[in-house]
């Protein structure tokens, strides 16, 4: 990743009004899968002008612009992660909803071989494996 969030949504022409880069800086920031209302919780505590119907509109225009990208793990909610960050996959804890990335060099070329043996060169894929604790923590 070379550059920001913000600086992605302004070399696409989009328009950056204060609330925009404030869900913008929020989204670079999040260290997690954000879903709409905790964008919207800590958005609003950096600017309490921001209303949630903003940060839809504004995850909306990014998704569709392809800076960020939508997931959804199952639970109902659709969460969201930088569109351009380095190849991951995700575990995602079944009890407690924690996800988990994870980059595996040999999931990775099980995965091109596959395409492969099946006739095709792999542009891309996305792997989310569910699962629960061996043990407790």
């Amino acid at each position: 990743m070379t550059d920001t969030i913000e600086a992605r949504c302004e070399a696409r022409g989009l328009r950056m009004t204060d609330q925009r880069r404030v869900i913008a800086q929020v989204l670079e920031a999040a260290t997690d899968h954000p879903d709409v209302e905790e964008l919207y919780a800590r958005a609003s505590a950096r600017d309490p002008r921001i209303s949630i119907a903003t940060v839809y509109r504004t995850v909306k225009l990014f998704e569709e612009s392809g800076i960020i990208e939508r997931l959804e793990f199952g639970d109902g909610r659709a969460r969201y992660e930088d569109a351009d960050r380095d190849h991951h996959d995700h575990l995602i804890d079944m009890h407690t909803g924690e996800v988990i990335e994870f980059v595996d060099p040999e999931i990775e070329a099980l995965q091109e071989r596959i395409a492969e043996k099946l006739g095709y060169r792999l542009k891309g894929h996305r792997l989310e494996l569910y699962g629960v604790p061996l043990r407790r923590r």
